[in-house]
Parts: C-alpha cells; sequence; structure tokens
C-alpha cells in the first residue's frame, strides 16, 4: 500500500508533562553521603559499613529499596556479580553492580540510566586512600537514583534500569558486565545514557560554563562489520548510526523544554583519546551516549587530596554545582520517559527511488506502534527538516518529487499519545528478486 497525499499528522505530538522537578538539594545529600565513604575504589573494603566499596554498594541498594517502598513495589534491586583480573586488578576483583528495575508493559524492552560508583585518587592501584569522588562520578549516581524517585512515580511501556556500576576505573568492568548481561537475557536496548561527571561547571582555566551539557556518540557503530560499514558511507549515513540518531533525539527533547541546558552533541565517542562505560554498550551493538559537564577541571579528577603551590587537587563537593546537577537530571527524566513510553525504533528502514523523481520508503512494522513519522532532509543537512505522520499497518510511503540522491530518509515509531523512537535512517532497499 502506498500513501501519496499529503497528511496532516495522525497521533498527536505529546504535551510536556507536568513533573516532578529534580531536586538540588536531593542531590548534594546523595553525593554527601557516597563522599562520605572516603574511598569507592573497586578493591577497598566490602566489609566495612562506613568506609569503601562495600558500604557505598548497601547504601545504593537500600536507597533504591526505599523508592520501591514508596511506589507499592514499581522499583525491585538486584546485583551483578562478576570477577575480573587486568593491568588494574593483577589479582583479581570482584565487580559487583547495584540495579534498581522498574518493569515496563512490554517485556524485554529496556532503557537503562548509568553512573560509575566506583572512585579512585592519583594512584589507580591505591584502594585504600581516600578518594571521595564527588564529580566522578558520585554525581552521575545520584543523577540515576534522583531520576529513579521521578519515574517510579508513573507506568511506562519500557523497562527502565537504573544502574550503579563498578570497575569503571579499572577496565569499564561493571559496564562490560551489564551490557554482556543484556545480551545473554536477550533485553532489546532501546538506549543506555552514561552519566559520568555532570555536576561542575568551572573549568581548569578558570571559566564557567553552566549553560550546557555535553553528549557524545558515535557515528558509524564499532560493532558493525567492514561490509556494514562500507554500507553505511554509501548510504550517507555515517551521521545517523543509532547512537548518533540518540544523541539527535536527547537534543530534540531538551530543546522542548523550557529553560533547559543546551545539549552540545558531541560528534565522537567520547572526549579525546578518554573513554567510558558507555563504550562497553557501544562493543555489543546497543545505542549509547555519555552525557558530561561542558567545562571539566582536571585538577579535580583521579587527584590526591592536597594543596601545591597555592593549587588545590581533589573531588571534592565543595567545587559542584547542583541546580546545574539537577538541570542535567532533568534532561536524563524527560528523555527516559520519552522512550520508555514509546514504542521501539523501526528495526529495518529503507528507501528506493533510484532514477526516479520520486522516492519510496518502507520500514518494518513495530509492535505497540500507533503510528510512524517518515523523517527527511536535504542531504547537505544534518537535522531532520520535515516529516509526514502514518497510521499503525502503515509500512511504505512514497514521495512524490523528492529525489533520492538529495535527500535522506528516517522513520519512528509512535505511542498513543505521540511518544517517539528514536529514527531510524533508512539505508538503500536490497534488491528485488
Amino acid at each position: 500500500m502506498r500513501f501519496t497525499l499529503p497528511l496532516i499528522a495522525l497521533v498527536a505530538a505529546p504535551a510536556l508533562q507536568a513533573q516532578e522537578a529534580p531536586s538540588p538539594q536531593r542531590l548534594r545529600a546523595d553525593v554527601a553521603t557516597m563522599a562520605a565513604f572516603g574511598t569507592r575504589h573497586s578493591a577497598s573494603t566490602t566489609t566495612d559499613p562506613k568506609r569503601g566499596i562495600g558500604a557505598a554498594r548497601n547504601w545504593v541498594e537500600a536507597e533504591f529499596k526505599r523508592i520501591g517502598k514508596s511506589c507499592g513495589g514499581c522499583l525491585t534491586t538486584e546485583r551483578l556479580a562478576r570477577n575480573f583480573t587486568g593491568p588494574r586488578a593483577p589479582n583479581g576483583v570482584e565487580i559487583v553492580d547495584v540495579l534498581g528495575v522498574q518493569p515496563g508493559t512490554e517485556p524485554g524492552r529496556v532503557v537503562i540510566l548509568m553512573g560509575h560508583l566506583d572512585s579512585r585518587n592519583s594512584d589507580v592501584m591505591d584502594a585504600s586512600g581516600d578518594a571521595p569522588g564527588a564529580n566522578d562520578d558520585a554525581s552521575g549516581v545520584a543523577l540515576v537514583i534522583e531520576t529513579a524517585r521521578i519515574l517510579s512515580k508513573s507506568k511506562h511501556k519500557a523497562t527502565i534500569i537504573y544502574a550503579a556500576l563498578s570497575g569503571e576505573e579499572q577496565g569499564l568492568w561493571g559496564a562490560t558486565l551489564l551490557a554482556e548481561t543484556a545480551k545473554a537475557r536477550g533485553w532489546t536496548v532501546d538506549a543506555a545514557l552514561n552519566n559520568d561527571m555532570v555536576g561542575n561547571t568551572v573549568g581548569q582555566n578558570g571559566q564557567r560554563v553552566a549553560d550546557r551539557v555535553r553528549v557524545f556518540s558515535e557515528g558509524i557503530r564499532i560493532s558493525e562489520s567492514i561490509e556494514e560499514q562500507i554500507r553505511r558511507r554509501g548510504n550517507g549515513g555515517e551521521d545517523d548510526g543509532p547512537s548518533r540518531a540518540l544523541a539527535k533525539a536527547i537534543r530534540g527533547t531538551a530543546e522542548a523544554m523550557p529553560g533547559a541546558l543546551e545539549v552540545f552533541a558531541v560528534r565522537r565517542p567520547d572526549r579525546f583519546g578518554r573513554g567510558g562505560d558507555h563504550e562497553a554498550f557501544l562493543r555489543l551493538g546497543y545505542p549509547a551516549v555519555r552525557f558530561t559537564v561542558a567545562a571539566e577541571n582536571y585538577d579535580q579528577q583521579h587527584q590526591n587530596l592536597r594543596t601545591e603551590d597555592g593549587r588545590v587537587y581533589g573531588d571534592t563537593i565543595d567545587k559542584m554545582d547542583f541546580d546545574y546537577a539537577a538541570k542535567v537530571t532533568a534532561i536524563n527524566v524527560a528523555v527516559a520517559r520519552r522512550l520508555a513510553d514509546a514504542p521501539s525504533a523501526p528495526a529495518e528502514v529503507s528507501v528506493d527511488g533510484a532514477v526516479s523523481a520520486d522516492s519510496t520508503v518502507r520500514w518494518s512494522p513495530v509492535t505497540g506502534a500507533s503510528g510512524y513519522r517518515v523523517h527527511w532532509r536535504r542531504n547537505d543537512k544534518q537535522d531532520w527538516t520535515d516529516h509526514r505522520d502514518l497510521p499503525a499497518g502503515a509500512t511504505e510511503l512514497l514521495l512524490k518529487d523528492v529525489v533520492v540522491d538529495d535527500y535522506f530518509f528516517g522513520v519512528s515509531a509512535l505511542s498513543e499519545n505521540g511518544a517517539e523512537s528514536v529514527v531510524s535512517f533508512a539505508g538503500r532497499a536490497a534488491p528485488r528478486r
């Protein structure tokens, strides 16, 4: 079936939902609690009730349980554990992730929010010295907990997983454990939002940047084979891989939020020459991005607490801006709500129209979709400029006088209230037999 006439939107765009605002005070209290454990090094004590990674994990789990109790059992807890060995843990260390799980109405589909609980000082092998890790990354874990407090008050289609990971500083081990668990359990991961250092606004040069947050994303997927990469390059989809599409969706969501931070969508998987937990998900082909402050202060990262020549080193709570952290949290809340309320993105989208003045976009149906949105843009643009909405059951659209050589195309799925999935890019249609 082909749709050739212009259509008005068949699915109303969702109004911005009135929602509880993230609390700077709660974020501050949570970061203060985590910093007070002294160190959260992955190899630190697990038996001391007041110090070390074990006490920190117990506290996070208790917070998730408290949230679950307040919502009548909508949130459950789980621990994932595995022993890892590597250059930063030559004798091996047990890596434990603490999860809060909010089941959705569509089993098997998940949206993941994560931060890493572990911390370190100047010596990555020092498992006992002080390493408060306020911004890196108690800020990300506090964001995850605060998001759970807010989103647990409503029901969603996708399961939301709130994750406090360990072993990031040793080799992204906690993220590897969670990503491999997702694969082993057959989860459909619609998005993995990694929040790592989201709480300071004054950078190394002393300049304050409090109006934007960086979101890092890959273009061509690291998980793609050479043949798939060649195909994507031939289709012109280098800027529209699943993670880049997720970053664009995050930016679009923030732009619709009154008073929100600007999302600086950085076209790179992570900071130059550095990495983070989302990379473990990228390796397995899952869409994943990293949220990080706009201005980093390197004197406050991976440093022993000290003052030298008038310079103060160390990752302590007094250097943080919790109004800013609350704004980053608000974006995470809005994005997670949107994606958890929407259907999954179409798995297969293609376009045909070689040697023609018209283009035909086709897509695979999505379970639970109440409609679809076909996007297109001139191929010298980075963001979608035009769209047309179609009802449930539609699987193709003929666009008259839209030449395939000059445009890019994509399709998203819509829920009954207009929540929109990430856009799936349209590649060249397979030859018909």
